[in-house]
């Protein structure tokens, strides 16, 4: 406490009276006065000097000056009028030296001679307290760094000639004045914990503690039309006693650096430009980005070609037409001016004027739009650094616009490609009605290789897929299109699902080993993995067999007393396609006349907030409640999907299960007997005349005919026949027997006995065909509107 009580002392000025040393000269020059702080200077006591010569005692050592008379070596410009400064080097009693400063005042003229006061110091004190005096004078006068003292009231009490000049203030206008008056369009930058600059000062009053670093943007001198930033520092002024002052303000212009500062942290945020494939969000992120940290407004503009995903023009001069707005943002401000004039010409370089600058989304050679960026006062105008940034962003989002262009032109074709790979329009057999539904992926994901189809089979029977590609894009939709194109071919052999479902699942291993690869390519094939359902519906026996490869089961209704009104189908998984090594297995269930029954992939049912149970729990109560058409009860469904994520595509299939009248159908025993075939006919004419058919009966004679003699000549007992009448007017014939035997159609030559049998109905039918089952064969054939029979059949009548 010692120590910094005699460093506080020396702070204070070292003539005065009770800290300095006081000697008394009279006019013979002999001392006749000598204070205590003397005797501690000089090392002598009072009674020792007292009425010595001044000029014995007080003996320069080093010049042997004794006079105390003034001189231009001896005088310093600190004296006061008729007094004077000088340095002594004093020899003390202990032999000792001491430096010390005179400051000689004389006090009394005489003719004999002058009296004097003398007031000495210790010279490295002296030096000390003029260093202090000199400090505090240039920063009054000529430090480059505002300071301002305020005083407990938070007004101005003192600033140095940096802080005056810098506002253009004059002597004195601005003592007593608040900081409201002085800058009354300052704001706080920070840190963001204060709001004001009067909070500052208040809290640095309060604590004691100082504040450092303050950010402070205001218009410099008061007028300014732009704003100049500072950084500002505070810290409390005290007495001896510790009771606070003032504050003092130091204040250092960092505009330059605080918006170089600022570009380098809106740079490093530039990685949120592109976070998705949308041309508008990407450009809302630019808008969002640049206000208010670099323009007070943008318009981010884009191409239309952009837009529909085609090539982009070239870059010319002049903006590029057809230029649609993605974002605007304007900084809402009421001291920011509205209604200036769009300065500047769109081309292959940034141009500016003013406070405006238009830039192109500039790709190489291809133009993709443009982005106009405005500052308005009070903030300075854009200089080379603010273009240079800006150039950087737009050259970010030209990139992020042109991978949208591209992701849009890649997604059309893949949902083009799904669109042409998906049924265009699905048959209407008997015995059943449909309504489908295929949503795609949004955002970066698009389209995906789920699907479905309806294939009309043998005997009035329907053939109902739904399948799920691994992956997204082209590649998955064209492998969708593989895999379905597979399974319409596997379907047309009448397989049952099971079988089917395993040669699908052969071709895929096959694709996967490289039967089906180029050599050198290592990619994985999209089809392993794929999942697929595969059912046949028969409307005259209302049985539906289906096989599943790793895909979710169908949704029923009404599968009989005590069972839930919808529910899914207890369907056994068996692999995914590709796997191998288990078997599929066919399930089959007998449906209620109306039973509804719903296909679907994982994406109606399953998103990243809801698991498949809980997709599958909604899908039941959806079409539980629904009382609508198909349609509608689709709509419902997807609409239910869109409330959770569209992060996968999806496909829907509904269909009403209907069966075939009795009155459409009529089926015989037929002995195995050459002689039976006549009977066979005779059933056949009686039917289609109850059918009101008859226009039919000659060409379904002929092909009972053929069909019953081969069943009898080359099959095996029991034999068969079955007519089926469609509301269309299609006839359907089967003969069915217990042999294995595949017929062959084959034209006989001119001397031949036979051999032609198979060829006849091949000409007299729309189609034909054979089914295997567990028990024997089915030939069938199906004849109907729009087939024209060739007429030299008519003239073998």
């Amino acid at each position: 406490m010692a120590i910094q009580a005699s460093h506080e002392a020396g702070r204070r000025n070292p003539f005065d009276t009770p800290t300095a040393a006081v000697v008394v000269v009279d006019v013979h020059g002999r001392l006749t006065g000598w204070n205590p702080v003397a005797r501690d200077l000089y090392g002598a006591d009072a009674p020792d000097v007292l009425g010595r010569p001044v000029n014995e005692v007080l003996r320069d050592v080093r010049s042997q000056r004794e006079s105390l008379q003034p001189s231009k070596a001896t005088a310093a410009p600190g004296a006061s009028a008729g007094g004077w400064i000088e340095n002594r080097t004093v020899r003390r009693p202990d032999g000792s030296s001491v430096e010390t400063v005179l400051r000689v005042f004389p006090v009394e003229q005489d003719p004999e001679g002058p009296a004097w006061v003398v007031m000495a110091v210790a010279g490295d004190r002296y030096r000390e307290w003029m260093t202090d005096q000199s400090m505090l004078s240039g920063l009054f006068t000529q430090f480059p760094v505002g300071l301002t003292v305020y005083g407990t009231d938070a007004r101005l009490r003192w600033v140095n000639d940096a802080v005056r000049k810098a506002m253009g203030w004059h002597a004195g206008e601005w003592v007593g004045q608040g900081i409201s008056a002085l800058f009354p369009h300052g704001a706080v930058l920070s840190p963001p914990g204060y709001h004001s600059m009067e909070e500052v000062l208040g809290e640095v009053l309060r604590s004691g503690e100082p504040v450092l670093d303050v950010h402070w943007r205001g218009q410099i001198p008061k007028g300014s039309a732009h704003c100049r930033v500072f950084s500002c520092s505070y810290f409390r002024l005290q007495d001896d006693a510790g009771h606070p002052l003032g504050v003092c303000e130091t204040a250092v212009e960092i505009t330059e650096r605080y918006e170089a500062q600022a570009r380098l942290a809106l740079l490093s945020r530039a990685s949120a430009i592109g976070t998705t494939l949308d041309v508008r969000q990407t450009a809302e992120e630019l808008a969002e980005l640049v206000v208010p940290d670099l323009a007070a407004s943008v318009r981010v503009e884009v191409a239309e070609s952009v837009l529909a995903g085609e090539a982009a023009p070239l870059a010319a001069w002049g903006a590029p037409g057809g230029l649609r707005l993605m974002a605007e943002r304007t900084l809402s401000d009421p001291s920011i001016a509205q209604g200036d004039q769009v300065l500047g010409v769109i081309g292959s370089r940034s141009t500016s004027a003013n406070e405006l600058m238009a830039l192109p989304l500039l790709l190489g050679d291809t133009l993709l739009g443009k982005v106009t960026l405005r500052r308005q006062p009070p903030r300075a105008p854009f200089n080379e650094a603010d273009r240079a940034l800006a150039e950087e962003l737009a050259s970010r989002t030209a990139v992020c616009v042109d991978n949208a262009r591209r992701y849009i032109r890649e997604r059309a074709t893949a949902l083009k490609l799904q669109h042409e790979l998906l049924p265009q329009a699905l048959p209407q057999p008997n015995g059943m009605a449909f309504a489908h539904r295929y949503v795609p992926a949004t955002g970066p994901l698009g389209v995906g290789g789920d699907w479905f189809d309806v294939i009309p089979l043998s005997g009035a029977r329907v053939g109902l897929v739904v399948g799920d590609v691994v992956g997204r894009g082209v590649d998955a939709a064209a492998t969708m299109g593989r895999l379905r194109t597979s399974v319409r071919a596997l379907a047309a052999l009448d397989l049952p699902p099971d079988e089917l479902l395993t040669r699908l699942d052969d071709l895929v291993g096959q694709a996967r080993i490289g039967i089906h690869r180029t050599p050198g390519d290592e990619r994985d094939d999209r089809a392993l993995g794929a999942t697929c359902l595969y059912a046949v519906y028969d409307p005259t026996s209302r049985t539906c067999v289906m096989a599943s490869a790793g895909h979710l089961p169908p949704v029923a209704t009404g599968r009989g007393p005590g069972a839930p009104e919808v529910a899914p189908l207890e369907v056994p998984t068996g692999p995914p396609l590709g796997i191998g090594g288990l078997p599929f297995e066919s399930v089959e269930f007998e449906f209620a006349e109306g039973t509804l029954l719903a296909l679907f992939t994982d994406g109606m049912v399953e998103a990243r907030s809801r698991d498949v149970d809980e997709g599958m729990a909604d899908l039941c109560r959806v079409l539980e409640a629904s009382t609508g058409s198909l349609q509608g009860m689709c709509d419902e469904v997807v609409s239910l999907r869109s409330q959770g994520s569209a992060e996968d595509d999806a496909a829907l299939l509904l269909v009403r299960l209907h069966a075939l009248p009795e009155t459409s159908m009529a089926s015989w025993h037929v002995p195995s007997d050459p002689a039976e075939v006549a009977a066979a006919r005779a059933h056949v004419r009686e039917k289609l005349q109850e059918w009101g058919l008859d226009d039919a009966a000659f060409v379904a004679e002929l092909v009972v005919s053929e069909l019953v003699t081969n069943a009898i000549r080359y099959g095996s007992p029991p034999v068969r026949l079955r007519l089926l009448r469609e509301v269309d007017r299609t006839l359907i014939c089967e003969v069915s027997d217990g042999g294995h035997t595949s017929p062959h159609l084959r034209r006989a030559g001119n001397e031949d006995e036979g051999g032609r049998g198979l060829f006849l109905v091949a000409q007299l039918t729309r189609m034909w065909g054979t089914r295997y089952g567990r028990q024997g064969k089915t030939i069938w054939a199906e004849t109907g509107p729009g087939h024209e029979v060739p007429l030299e059949f008519y003239s073998m009548e």
